[in-house]
């Protein structure tokens, strides 16, 4: 029989963090009275993490435990863990313990109600202004607009989904942070509730400017998904319009000066060569429309390739190892 919850946590390199999340996931959890699972994804560790992970599995039948060959990312993790979750309410976190496991019961308590997914929103958030808020505040400000969905805080990992919800969606790049938008598409209820931003104590984050830019390219993805991806041709054929009809008006204002004005073709050489660009880029805009609606009708009738490697899945009652 299948739990009623599953925790999902991708841990990389946190040997320092991870006894102390596990006990208190544990006393929040126990005292829910509820069937649960912890879902411990290892992103290739080279700490003692894998040590760790190994004997708290010894210990407790409700581990398991996915082991990833390599270092493949926090988002690839995620979805390894949202694949052998199945918990009916999926819960991600990071492992950090920069999230509060306290915080479950009120994620629970809006599942509840209703909604498909909950997102976490760290209202105060006290970590560097410079390398977190900021560039947070940024994209967050850029997603809701990009998205239309009304949440404040799409870059934290803490959310709970149902299962159907977050069993429906394939993850890559840095994704992982725009689900909610992602899934906005499909009609689902999304809410979010304030959580506790929590200072690290221990280990190094594994996080800098260098994101920024993945961001910045993930959320014109974003964007692209949420918008077009079922009709490209309406993106790209827009733009090829555009660049399109203006070659075709500078053209036709020369033509007109010509035939009824004298205007000289050889003092409008430049402006020829300009128009007969426009309307080349302009076709090729409408083409790339073109096929992009075949690869899109590919892209939804078959299967989808995963984005990492299994190197182990330790689970009570079936342990084994599969490979991509």
């Amino acid at each position: 029989m299948n739990p009623e919850i599953s925790i999902v946590i991708p841990f990389y390199n946190e040997e320092d963090n991870i006894e102390e999340l596990y006990h208190c996931l544990k006393k929040v959890l126990d005292g829910l009275g509820r069937d649960y699972e912890l879902v411990f994804v290892d992103d290739g560790s080279q700490d003692r993490t894998p040590e760790i992970l190994q004997r708290l599995f010894e210990k407790d039948e409700k581990i398991k435990i996915v082991r990833l060959r390599r270092n493949f990312g926090q988002t690839a993790a995620l979805q390894a863990g949202f694949d052998h979750a199945k918990g009916e309410i999926i819960i991600s976190m990071d492992g950090d313990l920069q999230h509060d496991p306290a915080d479950i019961p009120a994620f629970l308590a809006k599942i509840e109600e209703g909604y498909d997914i909950v997102s976490g929103w760290r209202k105060r958030r006290v970590d560097n202004f410079l390398f977190r808020r900021l560039p947070s505040w940024v994209a967050n400000r850029l997603m809701r607009w990009l998205s239309g969905v009304p949440i404040h805080d799409f870059g934290t990992t803490f959310k709970a989904y149902r299962r159907e919800v977050i069993k429906g969606i394939q993850l890559y790049g840095e994704l992982h942070r725009f689900i909610p938008a992602l899934i906005s598409r499909t009609g689902f209820k999304i809410t979010e509730i304030p959580i506790r931003n929590i200072v690290r104590q221990k280990g190094k984050s594994k996080y800098g400017l260098g994101r920024v830019r993945r961001v910045f390219f993930d959320l014109m993805t974003v964007k692209f998904i949420v918008s077009f991806i079922d009709r490209p041709l309406q993106f790209f054929g827009l733009i090829g319009l555009v660049f399109a009809s203006l070659g075709l008006l500078i053209g036709l204002v020369i033509a007109i000066g010509f035939y009824f004005f004298g205007l000289s073709v050889k003092d409008n050489i430049g402006n020829l060569i300009l128009a007969s660009l426009l309307i080349i880029l302009g076709v090729q805009f409408i083409m790339t429309g073109l096929l992009a609606e075949i690869v899109s009708r590919i892209y939804f009738t078959t299967h989808r390739v995963k984005i990492y490697s299994v190197e182990k899945i330790s689970s009570h009652g079936n342990e084994g190892t599969e490979n991509l």
